[in-house]
């Protein structure tokens, strides 16, 4: 099972060691956003690992969106609450940190949904620089290199029928919307099936702290953010 070493589950819930979410963010997301470094200070496990987990779970239906509501740290205790059509991810504390709503019929077969999972976190590893730097560009803001903070606000799948074999995952637009020090990025993708498209998906992500475009800041970040990749592989 794909994330059978990124989760640790007990009969009280499940949690992720700063490790597991770390290697699941460089190792299968490709995602080396600093806040995923197992020794950040502002360490937090990755948007794609709860949602990852979720459709592992319960499932990938024809309509799902994912929401989230706080940064989950590392060996939090976790549980999962189901009401209608909504399953909530908390803490003991009843903390609301995910909410995902789901619709329609379901597919559980993970020789389909685990290979959807990793094309779908991996745009992660491309968010920054293939995405986010053109967008950043265009609209000469830039993300802080002394505080850089890109976290997720939402994803989600629509399917006019669910897959039965691997989905192919293609990105076919991305935006971004300044207001002031923060950006809203949307990414959307289409998803194939024997090169039909059989449904589409989104996810929406914040840019905090954004000052204005220097050409030459950026580039040392890019060239940081590559060496950072290059380590690991």
């Amino acid at each position: 099972m794909l994330l059978e070493k990124y989760v640790n589950q007990s009969d009280e819930g499940f949690s992720f060691s700063r490790k597991q979410a770390c290697e699941f963010a460089k190792q299968v997301a490709t995602d080396f956003n600093p806040i995923h470094d197992e020794d950040a200070k502002r360490f937090c496990v990755p948007g794609d690992l709860l949602f990852s987990y979720l459709l592992t779970r319960y499932g990938v239906t024809e309509q799902l969106s994912c929401q989230f509501a706080g940064m989950v740290a590392a060996d939090v205790l976790l549980q999962c609450k189901e009401q209608d059509n909504l399953i909530s991810i908390c803490d003991s504390q009843g903390k609301v940190y995910l909410s995902l709503r789901h619709s329609g019929a379901c597919q559980h077969d993970l020789a389909v949904i685990e290979p959807l999972i990793r094309d779908y976190v991996k745009f992660s590893g491309q968010n920054f620089p293939h995405i986010l730097q053109p967008l950043m560009q265009q609209h000469q803001v830039m993300i802080n290199p002394t505080r850089p903070l890109v976290i997720y606000e939402s994803m989600a799948l629509s399917f006019s029928r669910l897959p039965q074999q691997e989905v192919g995952l293609s990105l076919t637009n991305s935006s971004l919307l300044v207001d002031g020090k923060r950006g809203n990025a949307l990414l959307e993708f289409s998803l194939t099936e024997q090169g039909e498209q059989i449904g589409k998906g989104e996810k929406r992500m914040i840019l905090s702290n954004l000052m204005p475009y220097d050409e030459a800041q950026m580039q040392q970040m890019i060239a940081e953010y590559n060496s950072r990749k290059a380590v690991v592989r």
